[in-house]
């Protein structure tokens, strides 16, 4: 009697469904990974362009208050009047003590940051905008092992979303020695079943939510580029740090020219 031969992949009915998942999956997990790098990028420049263009946007809302406020007294024009009052309320109030401080004072004392620069000393350069290329290599070997998409129990899916949580965070810092810990760690924890043959309506249900997982991330990647920092960022994707400079330099003018039209009108 002759032994029938072990049905081949290509010759399940549920072969081509299962490859299908497999590169929607993937596909989706590198989607992900660039949406993820964006966002951290586009919060980074964020801070960084609060932190470091602020008080310029600042000074220049103070200046065109200065300047309306000088032409109205000149010229007693109720139209000059409520154009003051109107830049001035766009003013932002001074910050209470406590915000003044913020991160500046501890339970020590002053901050290396403060104490630098009441003494002069070179302040410590702020973070990168973006996380390094080794960072960034490390937090795509790490997503593409442990994303929970990739689970096939809701056991394995929560152990990988709370490492992938601690992943997340790692990056946003732009940790690498962290990361490598991760990935040691991984590396060296359980090792997740391969993936067993599914019914056809489990491969379309998969298929299905995968796509509308797609859509969702689409959404959030569209509203990051579209919001100011992003297309601010997307001005600049391989040196944002110089655009930051950029901006700066232009600020810089834009006050000193501000400062010089308040100077006529005063004298």
């Amino acid at each position: 009697m002759t032994t029938p031969e072990p049905e081949t992949e290509a010759a399940r009915p549920e072969a081509r469904l299962e490859r299908a998942v497999r590169a929607a999956e993937q596909a989706l997990i590198e989607f992900e990974i660039a949406v993820e790098t964006f966002r951290v990028e586009v919060e980074n420049f964020s801070r960084l362009h609060h932190q470091r263009l602020g008080p310029m946007y600042a000074r220049l809302e103070e200046l065109d208050a200065l300047i309306a406020e000088a032409k109205a007294s000149r010229s007693g024009d109720a139209e000059d009047e409520r154009l003051a009052q109107e830049l001035r309320a766009r003013v932002m109030p001074m910050p209470d003590v406590s915000e003044l401080f913020h991160d500046w004072i501890d339970s020590d004392g002053l901050s290396p940051e403060a104490a630098a620069m009441l003494t002069d000393m070179p302040v410590q350069a702020p973070q990168r905008v973006r996380p390094s290329d080794e960072a960034r290599a490390l937090f795509r070997e790490l997503v593409r092992k442990a994303h929970p998409d990739l689970a096939q129990d809701e056991r394995e899916r929560e152990r990988r979303d709370g490492f992938m949580t601690r992943v997340n965070a790692a990056y946003a810092r732009g940790d690498e020695a962290l990361l490598r810990e991760l990935s040691e760690e991984w590396s060296a924890g359980p090792v997740p079943r391969e993936q067993q043959p599914t019914r056809s309506e489990e491969l379309y249900a998969r298929l299905e939510w995968l796509a509308q997982r797609k859509e969702m991330l689409t959404s959030v990647a569209r509203e990051l580029e579209e919001s100011a920092i992003g297309s601010m960022l997307k001005m600049a994707p391989d040196d944002p740090d110089r655009l930051l400079e950029e901006i700066g330099e232009q600020l810089l003018a834009q006050v000193a020219e501000r400062e010089s039209d308040l100077a006529k009108i005063v004298d």
